[in-house]
């Protein structure tokens, strides 16, 4: 789609929306998801955004890239590449689309030095709740809403288009893994490497890194490099996750190329694919590549919830009931070891992915102390965070309380200071929500971009899960 024809569905995409009845629920039809607030199916109409899924033009000079909202990070990076450049920030599953990591926000190893996806965002086109088309900037007359979309999760309004900036790559990327034994010793490590982008006097491009256990943490260093003696592949019967104990060490390292970075998430979500039996050696070489994706697992576990085969099964077999815990949560490096000992401790899931994450956005000039620059998700400038990443499902014990770990993992979070996105099921009273994601700045952008209320608030939507 070029310029001129993005105007025209954009023009119509706001005309359908006026059209909408006042008191009719305001949904996207989307073909995929990466949310895990799993609602019951509706039949109310839904507004086709298909017109907004791909790139409208790429300024290989500039490094810059005009995208749909609704194009999915695998094709962003499939017309990036190319070039030799990607986005500053590619988050780790194939069919993320830019729309929804900006405004759910988004990270991945290379957010120790660029930030989360929304801070590469250069303008973003937002059709907002009272149907008006703006382009918001950082320093434009819509600049409160620039800075207010990450994390509002479509209540003030869904983005159409978004300039953003990129970055140029090497064909190659050579992993050196590190362990340690101590959850204390590994966060020490991260801050000092994320604070000089290096180690042993080698550039570092990428971090993140995976605890299997208490005693058991191995952090992954990449770097660009322009040639490789050779390159692994983790799309078919090796697995990404399991590599990283085989290689750590002081060997030579593991090689990808970019592409397959950048990807080698995807193919086992993680390590979540073993739920489905395609870990198994036996099972793995029967399922097709092009079903070992993320998205195909995600819809299976849609499946799961509508049919509540899982439980039905597990209570059949006498076993005890499950509670789904899917968070992503951070906190700042200096407490990473003791909401590690906590989850250990209390909840006992392995393995945790840990991705180390530093604001790019400097603070505005003339802002008052406690102003954040992204003011719906508080973090703080120049302090380095670690996001840890769970996902699974944990036996309840007698007499524990409805979302016991999910609680237990919110409190703890809180205590320690630090935040847990919305992508998923939240169980905070609403006072608790709106002290932890600025309330008061987010009813004064409401009462500017949605002052009818046409959208669900952000407490209905992300705890209420209506």
């Amino acid at each position: 789609m070029g310029p001129a024809e993005h105007v025209a569905a954009a023009q119509k995409l706001s005309r359908d929306y006026r059209a909408l009845p006042a008191d009719a629920p305001v949904r996207l039809a989307k073909p995929t998801s990466n949310l895990f607030r799993f609602r019951e199916p509706s039949s109310a109409p839904a507004l086709d955004v298909s017109a907004f899924s791909g790139v409208i033009s790429i300024d290989p000079v500039e490094r810059l890239a005009d995208v749909g909202a609704m194009t999915t990070y695998e094709e962003l990076v499939a017309a990036t590449l190319p070039h030799g450049l990607m986005p500053l920030v590619v988050p780790q599953l194939r069919t993320i689309t830019l729309g929804g990591a900006v405004t759910g926000l988004g990270i991945e190893s290379s957010s120790f030095r660029n930030g989360l996806p929304h801070e590469s965002v250069q303008e973003m086109e937002i059709l907002t709740g009272s149907g008006e088309l703006v382009t918001a900037t950082r320093d434009n007359a819509h600049s409160d809403l620039f800075h207010g979309f990450p994390n509002s999760y479509g209540t003030l309004g869904y983005s159409l288009r978004l300039r953003i900036e990129l970055e140029p790559v090497s064909p190659y990327v050579h992993l050196r893994h590190l362990r340690f034994s101590d959850a204390a010793e590994a966060m020490d490590a991260l801050a000092r490497i994320s604070a000089a982008a290096e180690h042993d006097g080698d550039r570092v491009d990428f971090v993140d890194g995976v605890a299997f256990g208490p005693d058991e943490l191995y952090l992954t260093l990449a770097r660009f490099t322009d040639q490789a003696p050779w390159t692994s592949d983790y799309t078919g019967n090796d697995i990404y996750y399991r590599s990283i104990p085989r290689y750590a060490g002081d060997g030579p390292g593991d090689h990808l190329t970019i592409h397959d970075y950048l990807w080698r998430w995807d193919t086992d979500w993680f390590w979540c694919s073993r739920a489905f039996g395609t870990q198994n050696p036996l099972v793995r070489p029967l399922w097709p590549r092009s079903l070992k994706r993320s998205d195909v697992y995600r819809r299976l576990v849609a499946w799961d919830r509508r049919s509540d085969f899982s439980r039905l099964l597990n209570h059949y077999r006498g076993r005890r009931p499950q509670e789904p815990l899917i968070q992503d949560i951070e906190v700042g490096v200096e407490r990473g070891a003791e909401f590690l000992d906590f989850f250990h401790a209390e909840v006992g899931m392995n393995p945790v992915w840990m991705c180390p994450l530093r604001l790019r956005e400097p603070r505005r000039p003339h802002t008052p102390d406690g102003e954040h620059v992204w003011p719906l998700y508080p973090l703080e400038n120049d302090r380095l965070y670690v996001n840890f990443g769970f996902w699974g499902l944990v036996d309840m014990k007698p007499g524990q309380r409805r979302a016991h770990h999910n609680r237990r993992v919110e409190e703890e979070v809180a205590r320690l200071g630090g935040h847990k996105s919305l992508y998923s099921d939240a169980f905070y009273t609403e006072e608790e929500f709106w002290a932890l994601y600025n309330g008061s700045a987010y009813r004064d952008l409401k009462d500017t971009y949605d002052p009818r209320g046409r959208l669900l608030d952000l407490y209905a939507k992300c705890v209420r899960n209506r």
